[in-house]
């Protein structure tokens, strides 16, 4: 069964958008995606396969998750979330648990931002003990655990719960890098399409020392009024 994905996905490889998705992931020397490996095939190509594969066993999913080549990881993470979706109590835990095991080959921001919260989000809404982890991992020198953090929080922020994304956010205020800012400001955008008085107090408590990256992605859905009042710090 492995061998027949990796089959179709090789299959699907394109050298020229292979080559686009390694300048955008940033895979050169001293970049944050250094040595990530690309072939090409879509998302939405990467879902089917993920699908039609659900059954695929963890050790072969462990097999993938292991593999240089970036569009092996997200496949297979992919798989780990439909098998979340549809899996016993028991079996989520076990999901759950494997999920973090491999954060180091969960190593990009479409790995982290397309699947965490639809694992680790709904499992720690459903065990609210686990959300402590969230505090750990905010405070890691690993970017992508960093943004695990926060992106997790997705999910609770889709169920109105936006306590844990305010916290997480404030602990990543001064973090130093540019996928962190957008990622908190991604966050905080999403707390105000829901409810904007909670996004707004928080901004004005904090707007002044967010760096100007994440306050941009946070007001982008403001009026043009409001958005020039955060603006002019």
């Amino acid at each position: 069964m492995l061998n027949q994905l990796k089959k179709e996905l090789q299959k699907l490889s394109n050298p020229k958008k292979a080559a686009i998705m390694q300048r955008f992931f940033k895979t050169g020397p001293g970049e944050y995606g250094e040595g990530d490996v690309f072939i090409g095939p879509t998302v939405p190509e990467q879902r089917s396969i993920a699908k039609k594969y659900i059954d695929l066993d963890f050790k072969d999913i462990q097999i993938l998750l292991n593999n240089k080549i970036h569009e092996y990881r997200l496949t297979g993470i992919f798989i780990l979330v439909y098998k979340f979706q549809r899996a016993s109590d028991k079996e989520k835990k076990k999901i759950y648990n494997f999920y973090i095991k491999n954060f180091d080959r969960i190593n990009n921001w479409d790995l982290i931002d397309c699947t965490c919260d639809k694992i680790l989000g709904p499992y720690m809404l459903e065990h609210s003990k686990e959300k402590k982890k969230l505090y750990k991992w905010v405070k890691s020198r690993r970017l992508w655990t960093r943004r695990i953090s926060i992106i997790t929080t997705f999910e609770f922020i889709k169920n109105n719960e936006f306590e844990d994304t305010l916290k997480v956010s404030g602990i990543l205020l001064h973090d130093g890098h540019d996928l962190i800012h957008k990622a908190v400001g991604w966050m905080l955008r999403e707390i105000g399409k829901r409810d904007q008085a909670v996004e707004e107090r928080f901004l004005r408590k904090h707007y002044k020392q967010m760096p100007r990256t994440m306050l941009r992605y946070a007001i982008e859905r403001f009026d043009e009024k409001k958005r020039q009042f955060y603006m002019k710090k």
